[in-house]
């Protein structure tokens, strides 16, 4: 990976499984949308700890992940399934996949044109992309009260957008200029329950951006147990956008 790119996350795989499973839970629906097949090669753009690439493996295709985590693919690996440490913009797959997938990623990538163009290369003619990532307005009431509480606390918020949250036509143009043809993509407001609380989220979700806000590690429970409290709820604002597209034959 080069340092130029483009993902802000930063993942520790226990945390994640931990805290983050229902990310995976709630993706069935982007799954049930590419509808995988037996026999057919899959690319998992973003395959994390590979929960949903062992979904789709049990419907009988094969499955190829990626993602810029090297925890996340030591746990993907662990699990048996074959992943690559790669960002989705430096991919350089040559027609090598019937389909791709991609959950809850494309919205850390902020290199979003190179990683269109690297899935659509990926694809053979006539290959589909489905998936689901953050949409427009996204988690906005929780990224403003971590902001506040930064604020508060002396801190200065990145400038930089941590994040792509795109609304359906700014997706649909981005993929459009890749290439793929037929786009579907909507945005789907779904408020959701955090099994593990807000502050858990923040400390976990949130990690790059304290990082580079400069949180010491040992006052980040703090803030993400403040965070909970300004929100005053564990239901976090989530809008998603699901898609599915084609490349043409």
């Amino acid at each position: 990976m080069t340092p130029s790119l483009v993902s802000t996350s930063r993942w520790v795989a226990a945390d994640y499984a931990k805290v983050g499973a229902f990310v995976s839970e709630l993706g069935g629906a982007a799954l049930d949308l590419l509808d995988p097949k037996p026999g057919e090669r899959i690319l998992d753009v973003g395959c994390g700890e590979a929960t949903l690439s062992l979904k789709i493996i049990d419907r009988g295709a094969e499955v190829v992940g990626v993602d810029n985590s090297p925890e996340m693919i030591a746990a993907a690996r662990d699990k048996g399934v074959y992943a690559e440490l790669l960002d989705a913009a430096d991919m350089e797959f040559d027609r090598e996949f019937d389909a791709a997938f991609s959950n809850a990623t494309l919205h850390w990538v902020l290199d979003k044109e190179r990683a269109a163009k690297a899935i659509f290369n990926a694809l053979r003619l006539g290959g589909r992309f489905a998936g689901e990532m953050g949409g427009e307005g996204n988690l906005e009431r929780l990224r403003e009260a971590l902001d506040d509480e930064l604020v508060i606390r002396g801190y200065v918020p990145p400038v930089e957008a941590s994040n792509w949250y795109a609304s359906a036509d700014e997706f649909a143009d981005v993929y459009e200029a890749a290439g793929f043809t037929q786009i579907d993509a909507r945005l789907i407001d779904r408020p959701t329950p955090i099994e593990h609380g807000v502050a858990a989220w923040v400390t976990t979700f949130r990690k790059g951006w304290l990082d580079r806000a400069g949180v010491p590690e040992d006052e980040r429970a703090d803030i993400g147990a403040a965070v909970a409290d300004r929100v005053g709820t564990n239901i976090a604002d989530y809008v998603r956008l699901r898609f599915i597209m084609r490349k043409p034959n």
